[in-house]
């Protein structure tokens, strides 16, 4: 196959295009590329030049994308996050025998849960895994250029336009509200005695929250939580620690459950925490992720 050098696109131009487009702002992006905006601004226009079609509506200092402008952003999106995958699988092995697996679970999620679902890939000994921490948007980012293979998250996402990500449930888990070991003899009454328990609830954003304060709305309950957590391995300690009651999923407290440190009251009716498997399409998967999700 020919190529025609007279249309070929030059990619320099097109990353510088690139960073421009996805800071907003020509001084940020002249600082991040460690150039003078005088000569960013050369190469924004030659490449509108070799478009034919500017790709930037200047505001001051602010920069808005053209419609085409943000068709090229979504070219380059495609073909940056494509080297980005090249670069990442071909540095993936660390030897012909070794995987390596890159998953990134939100701050909130279970560790227990984490752990339970990456037990087929912890325990080979021809995997290298690498597990990352932080927000659901902090991980999309990651994920969108392949430094990720894997999210796992209780909170879903939908596809855009740029970014197709490829979500699906992985589990669910019902809401328990869970304690210290109580005399048989006075047992807990639910719903009526949540009024004036000393309860641990799962901060505000969290779905949990959203579907047990519904439930409270339905009973006709006022509740006065003693604390509100974000995160679940915190809310497993207080819940273990200061005799209060958690609203939480089984999974996140088994172990106390099992020992007997903490003991199951009830399940929470209507209450469910749901986890998911984020992945975004790509050319080459690794098969220790094709195993996980297999088994899901």
């Amino acid at each position: 196959m020919r190529i025609n050098i007279l249309k070929r696109l030059n990619f320099h131009h097109l990353f510088y295009f690139w960073v421009v487009a996805k800071e907003g702002h020509l001084t940020r992006a002249a600082e991040l590329l460690h150039v003078s905006q005088s000569a960013l601004s050369s190469q924004i226009r030659q490449l509108e030049e070799q478009l034919g079609h500017p790709l930037f509506l200047r505001s001051g200092r602010a920069l808005q994308l053209t419609e085409v402008g943000n068709l090229a952003l979504s070219y380059a999106e495609s073909i940056f996050s494509l080297g980005s995958e090249l670069m990442m699988t071909v540095q993936a092995g660390e030897g012909p025998t070794v995987q390596r697996l890159r998953v990134g679970a939100v701050a909130t999620l279970s560790r227990n849960f984490l752990e339970n679902f990456l037990k087929p890939v912890i325990s080979a000994d021809d995997m290298h895994l690498i597990l990352e921490s932080a927000s659901l948007e902090d991980l999309l980012e990651r994920l969108k250029v392949h430094k990720l293979d894997l999210i796992l998250s209780n909170r879903p996402v939908t596809a855009e336009g740029q970014h197709p990500w490829r979500c699906r449930r992985i589990g669910r888990q019902t809401v328990c509200l869970v304690g210290p070991p109580r005399d048989t003899a006075t047992p807990f009454r639910f719903p009526d005695d949540l009024a004036t328990a000393r309860l641990l609830l799962p901060g505000r954003s969290s779905d949990i929250r959203s579907q047990f304060d519904m439930f409270c709305d339905e009973a006709g309950l006022e509740i006065r939580p003693f604390a509100e957590v974000d995160d679940m391995a915190m809310l497993r300690l207080l819940a273990r620690d200061t005799g209060g009651l958690a609203v939480v999923p089984e999974v996140v407290v088994q172990d106390e459950l099992r020992s007997g440190v903490l003991q199951k009251y009830c399940a929470v009716p209507k209450v469910y925490e749901n986890f998911y498997a984020i992945t975004t399409r790509r050319h080459f998967q690794p098969s220790a992720l094709k195993t996980l999700l297999a088994k899901s």
